[in-house]
């Protein structure tokens, strides 16, 4: 209840549209729901899930829940590194943002190139531009294997967070283009 009257009275005072990530993950299906449903009733305009944690059967439920009553549904990629950043085992990062496409979402954290959550550039944008656009080359060079056409199934918007500041922008807008959201602060 706090943050959402703290959302409340930034909008009054600024007059712009703020929001909070209410942590909808839970232990069941139904305890999601229920506090994606508890969310919307505060009249919040976003939740966040888990997706890993929470699973891809979760997440599609609370994605549809989202779509049906105008929430957005910021996606979390805890427990992340302990599949994707393994050498010798798991599987790549790219392989979940496909996942969580077709599960549903409206923006997942996607690492940055720069700050805390950097990686490779090629492969980033590569599985950026796998998370947002309609339809992508095979290009090796950026982790594309093989051309995708995504038809009419929705984008993901990326969210580079983690260990960046204001003078990380100029890098951030030249890597992401005006297509993400950059989040700082924490």
């Amino acid at each position: 209840l706090f943050c959402a009257e703290a959302i409340y009275k930034a909008q009054a005072e600024t007059g712009e549209i703020k929001g909070h990530y209410l942590n909808a993950t839970a232990g069941t299906c139904e305890e999601m729901i229920k506090r994606a449903v508890f969310a919307r009733e505060l009249g919040v305009p976003i939740i966040m899930h888990d997706y890993l944690t929470g699973g891809f059967t979760a997440n599609t439920s609370l994605a549809h829940y989202c779509r049906d009553n105008g929430l957005l549904l910021h996606i979390h990629r805890a427990m992340h590194a302990v599949i994707d950043r393994q050498k010798n085992h798991g599987m790549h990062f790219r392989v979940l943002a496909k996942a969580l496409r077709m599960s549903g979402g409206d923006h997942v954290h996607a690492g940055t190139v720069v700050g805390k959550l950097e990686g490779e550039r090629d492969i980033t944008l590569g599985f950026v531009d796998l998370l947002r656009l309609d339809f992508i080359e095979k290009d090796r060079s950026r982790g594309i294997y093989f051309t995708q056409d995504w038809v009419s199934l929705p984008g993901v918007i990326p969210v580079a967070s983690g260990g960046i500041h204001v003078w990380h922008m100029p890098a951030l807008t030249e890597i992401f283009g005006d297509d993400a959201v950059l989040q700082f602060g924490g």
